[in-house]
């Protein structure tokens, strides 16, 4: 029993029985395989299992297992030029698992995209709307400065930095909290493959500057929207002029 199944599903431990084919097995081992797919894999007989499913006569995959991996190249050069073997495809185990896995992946990264904008114009208007009522909240302020001289566009500048600023230490919360997630694992159906099939989330370094920036993009978004509203520009010049 692989490592990732054991874990998730009652009755999958050692000594105990799990039915399918028409019969009960009894689990005698559990293997771990580092967080592959063989980790969702359940590992048995194969005589008996092509008598339990009636499969006699082929395989669908044969799995080899290299001395050197960095020998891939020169076995699968080996393999194509063998004439007994031209009806079988070599690959390798990332690049099976990533064929078999595309259609989900496809689904996850739609399904991603559209909770993404979806929650990211939710943000962007909320962050708008708390902008302009901290803004206006704070028009005598604004006044003072332009009294004392200030320009507008030293004014804007502050204001901006201070959105940016903000979106930026709530991305860098949001990219803590997201972290957790890394403790925690997925458990699925692969569609193309029809097996169940684990996976957890992992924070690259990569992401976490793509949220920075995509933050900081959100935040100048919103000075940007909250100044097409030209309010606190008006309410200043009332101000100096007053």
């Amino acid at each position: 029993m692989g490592d990732a199944v054991s874990r998730r599903f009652v009755g999958t431990h050692l000594g105990e029985q799990i039915a399918f084919g028409g019969d009960k097995w009894t689990i005698v081992g559990r293997f771990d395989a580092g967080g592959s797919g063989f980790d969702s894999e359940v590992w048995g007989d194969v005589e008996q299992l092509q008598d339990a499913f009636n499969r006699r006569g082929g395989f669908s995959t044969i799995t080899l297992r290299l001395d050197d991996p960095k020998a891939y190249s020169e076995f699968k050069a080996a393999f194509e030029r063998e004439q007994r073997l031209q009806q079988f495809e070599p690959k390798s185990e990332q690049l099976y698992y990533a064929e078999q896995s595309e259609a989900m992946s496809l689904f996850i990264r739609i399904l991603g995209i559209f909770i993404t904008v979806i929650f990211s114009a939710g943000a962007t208007i909320g962050a708008m709307i708390t902008m302009y009522a901290a803004v206006a909240n704070r028009t005598v302020e604004i006044g003072t400065l332009r009294a004392l001289g200030f320009r507008r566009r030293s004014i804007l500048t502050a204001f901006l930095m201070e959105s940016m600023l903000l979106s930026v230490i709530g991305g860098a919360i949001g990219i803590a909290a997201a972290s957790v997630l890394q403790f925690f694992s997925i458990s699925t159906l692969n569609f193309g493959s029809f097996s169940e099939l684990e996976f957890s989330f992992a924070l690259s370094p990569s992401i976490a500057l793509y949220s920075i920036l995509f933050a900081a993009g959100m935040g100048l978004s919103v000075d940007s929207f909250r100044r097409c509203g030209h309010r606190d520009w008006n309410i200043v010049n009332a101000l100096r002029a007053g």
